[in-house]
């Protein structure tokens, strides 16, 4: 497969959106600028986004054979890959499996806590407001999203997380919490769209709890680089 690349459409905190020849396929270039807290820390971690791109597509590739429809059309390089052109439902949906962040501070529990049951969030993306909670009531008035669309959503959500949190034990790694997007496609196709990667995960090392994801730079833990390697090698892809 090969398309043109246009224009750049759009410009996020980790990635660049091209417009292509094909109206319904765009191409998404991934950066190594690393942000925290709405954008507020800025810093580039080395290598991120070759290892977010591919990683993204392998994991995704994994969740269509389970039935989760995604975004992914074909990779095209170490940093670009071409997806489905869609239309960003604008929520962040957030599955929790350990109380860690801001489910830590909102509810005063420590971090590491189990939780009884995995939980779902929904905020309102807009960088401006800074991301605020909302539920699905507050999402259907507004307009943020219909009853089906939440419905949908909130099924791949808790498919993905099982699927994720059993795939990562395998590989030594805890699923603590992560964050997805949704999409839908020309026709109204709600996909799994964004990504899955050390940006968008909270992953602990099961023997050690050694964070292996963006914390390490959100929180000056140290060793980002590392970090997503880490990921990166257990994966399967090697150094």
């Amino acid at each position: 497969m090969k398309m043109k690349q246009l224009d750049m459409i759009y410009e996020g905190k980790a990635k660049k959106v091209f417009a292509t020849d094909d109206p319904n396929v765009v191409i998404v270039d991934y950066k190594d600028d690393a942000t925290a807290f709405n954008g507020l820390k800025k810093g580039t971690i080395v290598g991120k986004g070759a290892i977010n791109n591919r990683m993204t597509n392998f994991l995704m590739k994994k969740l269509e054979e389970q039935g989760v429809p995604t975004h992914l059309v074909e990779e095209i390089d170490d940093r670009r890959t071409y997806v489905k052109k869609v239309d960003i439902v604008p929520l962040e949906v957030i599955i929790r499996n350990k109380a860690a962040g801001s489910f830590s501070k909102r509810l005063g529990i420590p971090e590491g806590t189990e939780l009884k049951c995995s939980t779902l969030e929904f905020s309102y993306k807009d960088d401006d407001l800074g991301d605020p909670l909302i539920n699905s009531y507050m999402a259907k008035a507004i307009g943020a999203a219909t009853q089906e669309d939440i419905d949908t959503i909130t099924k791949y959500a808790f498919q993905v997380n099982d699927y994720l949190k059993e795939f990562f034990k395998e590989i030594g790694i805890e699923l603590i919490d992560f964050k997805l997007e949704f999409g839908k496609t020309a026709d109204g196709t709600i996909v799994l769209a964004d990504e899955i990667s050390p940006d968008t995960c909270r992953y602990w090392d099961i023997e050690t709890g050694e964070h292996l994801d963006k914390d390490r730079f959100r929180r000056d833990l140290g060793d980002p680089e590392g970090a997503y390697k880490e990921v990166f090698k257990r994966l399967g892809f090697g150094e």
